[in-house]
């Protein structure tokens, strides 16, 4: 359910700086997702729909860019990426690992129509 929250942030964000920039409307918002965030595309998308209705920014396209998780080993210093869920270092098995990318969230750009 933090989607919604997130969603509205994103929908604020966009609404402020396509009207400074005295935009017509928004026509594409760009957001980066780690992939050990908790944000679910299709939720976002799904809030979107609702709240942005009668907006400026109703008709925009949300694309979201993954950024994989990067882990470092706490015990041999091995640094590697991971597809799916948290694993132990392939050099030496260890669980006791720190995040180095994987986690992120932000809008990266709007794109608007002028």
């Amino acid at each position: 359910m933090h989607e919604l929250s997130v969603t509205e942030s994103i929908l604020d964000i966009a609404k402020r700086h396509a009207i400074e920039s005295n935009a017509k409307n928004v026509s594409q918002i760009n957001i980066v997702v780690g992939q050990l965030s908790s944000i679910v595309n299709d939720s976002v998308q799904f809030y979107w729909d609702i709240i942005s209705k009668d907006t400026i920014c109703e008709k925009a396209q949300l694309s979201f860019t993954r950024i994989p998780a990067k882990l470092q080993c706490e015990i041999c210093g091995e640094q590697y990426t991971i597809d799916q869920e948290l694993s132990a270092c392939p050099k030496c098995g260890s669980f006791n690992v720190k995040v180095l990318s994987g986690e992120e969230f932000w809008l990266d750009s709007i794109e608007i129509e002028v």
